[in-house]
């Protein structure tokens, strides 16, 4: 069943988040209407590879102009006309861009399908979506727009004293030309009397107003604005290991600009109080006595505004594994970007933005960085972003230092993986008058030297993002926090949603919690330490890392079918197939190969004896050759009488083999010959013991026959130690 079709049979409360998901960047009529061909395509590479992107972008007009040549209705048609036409204005000119979009709601649907299969979410995402935000958006919302009200009704009295001052002008210049003692002068000075103590009273009332608004923008900025920014850069967070879909940048963003624009027309209206008393001013005027304190408040608070608006939107990134954020490679390019979330209404020149990588790097960092490419670019106006200033850095690679006598920095106490760095970005402009410094930095970064050391390198990523909202810990390893497993299993689970429909279900997590920490008390799950050593040749994330790569390339259909169980040991295996009919068999990850899946029957003797048989791990070398499915198919063994025959029979706990993975099968099929199989066998473990009457050795011609129809080499097998088709003697 494709994505689509199992989104539509969600519950109403899980399809409004899916209805979230779309609007004019990416409508949800395309996604119905070109949902099969959508997913079909590989929009996570085309995010971060522009031909790709541009190939699709021209490809998904094409398959529009399809689909709407074969449209019947005529409103139907016209609206994806003019979703056509919106599309190539908004992303011909960076198709990457929609990419990027299709990738995302892509990812989220995936996220929102595993947690409906979820029997409940973990205590991250509970917190990341509660209705506690959207009420504090809504505060946001209606806040906003009464100061926007106040500061247009503030517009309103200054024109008004403006309108009085003009007047009372022209009659105190009028003045001068009457008779001094005559009734008409008299009558004229009691009105420019009148007329300046209501000028008075109306510049009180504006000034009074200005501070009543300034101190409600102070407080917004503090109490809402602020926390709704580091709410936002903690999602940011969650989001880089996997986490819910990252949104509300772009209301962010509305809030800061509507707020800027607030305290700009404050400033242009202190700005026309200050005209205004060079024309009229006189004994105990308000304006001279407060228009300076409050223009040095305005100001103050325009600068932290802007500073604080200056934002790492996309968090450093090799296009070539886009789901592994925050880790850098030497000499691989690697991308970022940087937005700034006021929209300004005038820079003085251009606005470049430096990067500086390893600024102020903590001590006991042995190894330093440096970008050997050109480093500063200037910030433009996106027209797809609502008009924000933002630059993005597409091809930063990173070098690393060396020292006088020529070699590279030495590994410290902390491992590569442990090391953390980051990359700082700077810029500096005149707004009004007003020189503004902006700073900000990345999320912490590890930086390897090989891509065998990537995943230990995502755990760190994991492990820090996770128990950690300081935006730049560089010394976090040095005393990593513990955390507890449902904070960690939650984490785990997201690596796998990530990649697929489903992430993992209770019984999975706590039998992975059981590779990973061991059969403890529930007092150590409560408190899994960083260090972590599972006693194999290869750490747990790399064997975490080879099944993610396993399940992505060549299990999907499987895995997103829940045929998989996974994360269970041998000796639980064992318990769950004992009672079960004769060819029950169950399919789990190699805990002893990288990568790796195998899958044990289960059979019944005469006597009443139970035997479990297993299959050497299918690794990618051999998933590449031929799908897991038909594997499964088409599996055989020699049994007495050298009558191949399929041992599989049902799926565990009782589901035929074919009810199960009969969808899957390719269509065409070879049937096996009588003697020999025609598709994979594989060595084969039993725990039985060894068979009473073994075959006699293989002649030579027989060997040939065999390694002819076999799909691996049969020399990689120990022939003393088989009998004719894998059985160990």
């Amino acid at each position: 069943m494709s994505q689509w079709k199992q989104i539509q049979q969600l519950e109403i409360v899980l399809l409004e988040h899916v209805d979230y998901l779309y609007d004019d960047n990416f409508p949800m009529d395309i996604r119905q209407g070109l949902a099969s061909w959508i997913e079909s395509q590989d929009w996570d590479t085309a995010a971060n590879d522009e031909s790709l992107a541009t190939v699709l972008f021209t490809n998904l007009l094409s398959q529009l102009e399809r689909v709407r040549s074969q449209e019947q209705n005529f409103l139907q048609r016209h609206n994806m006309k003019i979703i056509q036409q919106q599309l190539q204005v908004k992303y011909t000119t960076h198709p990457a861009v929609m990419a990027r979009v299709i990738s995302t709601c892509l990812r989220e649907e995936r996220r929102i399908l595993s947690s409906a299969c979820m029997q409940e979410q973990g205590p991250l995402e509970k917190s990341l979506q509660n209705s506690v935000a959207f009420e504090r958006q809504k505060s946001m919302d209606n806040r906003v727009g009464v100061i926007r009200g106040s500061v247009q009704l503030m517009d309103q009295i200054v024109k008004y004293i403006e309108d009085v001052q003009d007047d009372f002008d022209f009659r105190y210049k009028r003045l001068q030309s009457l008779d001094g003692n005559s009734e008409m002068m008299k009558q004229e000075v009691t009105r420019l009397q009148d007329m300046l103590n209501r000028l008075d009273f109306k510049r009180k009332e504006i000034l009074s107003k200005m501070d009543v608004v300034v101190k409600e923008i102070d407080d917004l900025m503090t109490s809402q604005l602020n926390p709704e920014l580091q709410d936002w850069k903690r999602r940011q967070q969650i989001a880089a290991i996997g986490g819910p879909l990252l949104t509300g940048l772009d209301q962010l963003q509305s809030w800061f600009t509507l707020t800027a624009q607030s305290l700009f027309q404050i400033k242009r209206q202190l700005d026309k109080l200050g005209e205004l008393v060079v024309k009229v001013t006189y004994e105990s005027d308000p304006i001279p006595l407060q228009k300076p304190q409050m223009e040095d408040r305005v100001k103050c608070l325009i600068y932290h505004l802007i500073k604080s608006s200056f934002v790492v939107e996309k968090q450093p990134c090799m296009p070539t594994h886009p789901q592994k954020p925050l880790i850098i490679k030497t000499g691989v390019q690697f991308t970022t970007k940087v937005r700034l979330l006021v929209k300004l209404p005038e820079v003085d020149y251009q606005l470049k933005v430096k990067t500086t990588f390893d600024k102020d790097l903590p001590p006991g960092v042995s190894r330093q960085f440096f970008i050997p490419t050109n480093n500063t670019k200037v910030m433009d106006i996106e027209d797809y972003s609502n008009g924000c200033l933002s630059v993005e850095f597409r091809h930063l690679q990173l070098k690393e230092k060396k020292y006088i006598n020529g070699t590279k920095g030495s590994e410290g106490l902390l491992s590569v993986t442990e090391e953390l760095h980051s990359l700082s970005f700077e810029a500096c402009f005149t707004l009004q008058g007003l020189t503004i410094d902006l700073e900000t930095c990345s999320l912490p970064l590890v930086v390897i030297s090989n891509v065998s050391q990537l995943p230990g390198g995502w755990a760190s990523v994991m492990w820090y993002n996770l128990l950690t909202n300081e935006p730049r810990n560089l010394a976090f390893f040095g005393n990593p926090p513990r955390a507890s497993w449902s904070q960690l299993s939650e984490v785990l689970s997201w690596q796998f949603s990530t990649l697929a429909s489903r992430g993992l279900n209770k019984e999975q997590l706590t039998m992975l919690g059981e590779k990973l920490l061991g059969m403890f008390t529930l007092d150590f799950w409560n408190n899994c330490t960083w260090e972590n050593n599972p006693g194999k040749p290869f750490s747990f994330w790399m064997w975490l890392d080879s099944i993610l790569e396993l399940i992505k390339k060549h299990l999907l259909p499987v895995w997103n079918e829940n045929y998989i169980m996974g994360f269970v040991s041998k000796e639980m295996e064992r318990t769950l197939l004992k009672d079960r009919q004769p060819g029950t068999f169950l399919l789990r990850f190699s805990e002893s190969h990288l990568g790796g899946i195998t899958f044990t029957w289960v059979e019944h003797s005469d006597n009443g004896d139970v035997k479990f048989n297993s299959v050497e791990p299918y690794t990618k070398n051999r998933l590449s050759a031929l799908p897991f499915a038909d594997i499964i198919r088409d599996y055989k063994v020699i049994s007495d009488g050298f009558v191949p025959e399929n041992p599989l029979k049902f799926l565990y706990p009782d589901i035929p083999k074919d009810e199960a993975f009969g969808r899957l099968y390719n269509s065409h099929f070879s049937p096996s010959l009588v003697s020999f199989p025609s598709c994979p066998s594989s060595k084969v473990n039993t725990s039985s013991a060894p068979c009473q009457s073994p075959e006699p050795p293989m002649t030579p011609g027989e060997f040939d026959m065999l390694n002819e129809q076999l799909c691996f080499d049969i020399d990689s097998v120990s022939l003393g130690g088989l009998n004719h088709f894998g059985f160990k003697g």
